[in-house]
């Protein structure tokens, strides 16, 4: 069996900001594993400065990574534990990296969500409040939001609704740059084919229910037509799906930063 995917990604700097802080990428290579797919969002904090340098400083080193390290680590033999290993190096790398450019200067700080699908299984490592779902028979958000809030709901301490409406929602408690050293979540999994994967930064998501991100990113989806030999042809309308989505938001009047990777999974037997 091989693997294929259709991405696509959209930003915008929404309805008042002046600056787009959120930076991302979506990368599709053939590999000696056969195609991976890979995606990293980053949300430079809106209230630090120069968000958008820390984020597309994350953003550019693990592209690069992906361009010219992982198929090094793929010659060798993948190892899901060296994986893991060599994504917690590179975040503190990039800690290290945003730290020294704001040093005695300004504080900078992002988040940092990084996807990779590769032989039927995805693997993320994660810091701060971007999200990633996969949605195929249902919908699963795979990460978890690294807020004061929501390790306050987990703790039992507030309700899902009050968190939505406290004024220390957008409180994380790590993201890089800002604190001597970081720690990711590293999450992995299996998917299938006709699954859909979404990266998003928490502006694409604060005015959707989740039944809503499935409609709008999965469901509409599944009336086309997935052969390999039409993916420019979906991206396309891929493209076009998170333009419509992001436009609403606006015209509901979000207020952050609109970003979304949307990545669909293909496959064929051999």
């Amino acid at each position: 069996m091989r693997w294929h995917y259709t991405v696509a990604a959209q930003t915008d700097v929404g309805t008042t900001k002046t600056v787009n802080q959120d930076s991302l990428t979506v990368k599709v290579a053939n590999t000696l594993c056969g195609e991976a797919a890979f995606a990293v969002m980053c949300d430079g904090m809106g209230g630090l400065e120069q968000g958008e340098v820390a984020s597309s400083i994350v953003v550019r080193t693990y592209e690069q990574w992906f361009l010219r390290e992982l198929p090094q680590l793929l010659s060798k033999g993948f190892s899901e534990v060296r994986l893991k290993q060599i994504w917690y190096r590179l975040a503190n790398e990039c800690n290290e990296r945003v730290r020294d450019y704001g040093r005695g200067r300004m504080t900078m700080g992002t988040t940092l969500t990084a996807l990779l699908l590769l032989e039927g299984r995805y693997y993320i490592s994660h810091v701060g409040d971007c999200r990633v779902y996969v949605m195929g028979n249902g919908m699963e958000q795979l990460t978890v939001d690294q807020t004061y809030v929501a390790r306050e709901v987990a703790l039992g301490h507030m309700t899902p609704e009050q968190a939505l409406n406290d004024a220390r929602r957008n409180v994380l408690l790590q993201c890089i740059g800002t604190v001597s050293s970081v720690k990711p979540d590293f999450l992995m999994g299996d998917f299938y084919a006709g699954d859909s994967f979404l990266a998003c930064s928490d502006g694409f998501r604060h005015n959707l229910t989740e039944a809503d991100i499935y409609e709008y990113c999965h469901t509409t989806l599944e009336k086309m037509d997935w052969l390999v030999s039409k993916r420019l042809e979906n991206s396309h309308f891929m493209n076009g799906r998170l333009r419509a989505i992001i436009d609403g938001l606006k015209e509901r009047g979000e207020r952050d930063n609109i970003s979304a990777v949307l990545i669909k999974v293909m496959n064929t037997v051999e």
